[in-house]
């Protein structure tokens, strides 16, 4: 294949898995109006993208996969970054929701200092004050500086910390070069698997799996399907493009995001929202170099792991 053919599928990959994850509100949004919560459709989605995953990569998961105790950090903190974003965009606002975890570079930028002791080059440091400015254009409002809680929705706060998630993952998995990324995104799929049981279990609807109607299968059956294609076709784009390009690609969810739930849900946002958006997402597009290798340490600069 030529590489002008390679650039082409690996940006097509990227803006694919990008338009995919901006319309991902929609039909859990449909089947929680059919009576299956978000906690039920992403326990089953993750369920059959894991057989498929299983049945497609068996031959490469028998001879390459090995536990390791990072995996099981990378398990759940892609885990929980999926499910909470799931069940954010499910409730919320979907551009309050995207706009909050997009603010995972900060928290890359942070722990990469924290646990790889990599030092902030000057973009890194420039993300870093576009990231809490951004956020707090965002978030204001009268009475913040005076004790006000920042954030006053629950989706909000799922938002955020599935943002840190995000960033945690993104760290961790740069620590397992070694680790073939088929292997990485069955332990993503586990992960997310394993934080929806575990919420239908505190719940007590576990058993309710057994009352999902056979249509509302179909859907999750494509959306399981479709997660998994997404997770093999951005990881080849991200292979392959520089780590900027990669993420100005990525940042398109954004705009997918915004134009579907204007014409989906009649959600807008505000000049106040848009222009802190826009700063968050500019810290976005600074984040593919971000800091200097630590001494003696060689981790080469990566952009974030797509979600799977």
């Amino acid at each position: 294949m030529t590489p002008v053919k390679q650039k082409f599928l690996a940006t097509s990959g990227i803006l694919t898995t990008a338009l995919v994850w901006a319309l991902m509100w929609y039909p859990f949004r449909h089947l929680q109006a059919q009576g299956v919560s978000v906690p039920m459709a992403t326990l089953a989605t993750y369920l059959i993208t894991i057989a498929l995953g299983v049945a497609v990569f068996f031959k490469l998961y028998r001879q390459q996969f090995r536990l390791e105790p990072p995996l099981l950090l990378l398990l759940l903190a892609f885990g929980w970054c999926n499910f909470s974003y799931t069940l954010a965009v499910a409730e919320g606002q979907v551009m309050r929701v995207l706009l909050l975890f997009y603010l995972s570079p900060l928290w890359t930028a942070l722990l990469s200092r924290l646990l790889l002791h990599e030092r902030l080059t000057r973009s890194g440091w420039l993300v870093v004050a576009l990231s809490l400015l951004g956020c707090f254009i965002f978030i204001y409002r009268p009475g913040l500086l005076t004790g006000g809680v920042p954030l006053t929705h629950g989706y909000e706060w799922l938002a955020l910390s599935g943002g840190m998630a995000f960033a945690l993952g993104n760290v961790v998995s740069r620590k397992l070069q070694a680790i073939p990324v088929a292997v990485k995104s069955a332990t993503v799929w586990f992960g997310v698997a394993l934080i929806g049981a575990i919420s239908l279990l505190q719940s007590g609807e576990l058993h309710k799996m057994l009352d999902i109607p056979a249509q509302s299968w179909l859907m999750l059956f494509i959306l399981g399907a479709v997660l998994l294609c997404t997770s093999v076709i951005s990881q080849h784009g991200v292979s392959i493009l520089p780590a900027s390009q990669a993420m100005t690609l990525m940042l398109m969810e954004l705009v997918f995001a915004a134009v579907s739930a204007y014409l989906l849900a009649g959600e807008a946002i505000t000049l106040q929202e848009g222009l802190g958006g826009a700063l968050i997402a500019g810290a976005s597009l600074l984040s593919g170099d971000m800091t200097h290798p630590a001494p003696q340490s060689h981790h080469p600069t990566h952009p974030p792991q797509q979600p799977a």
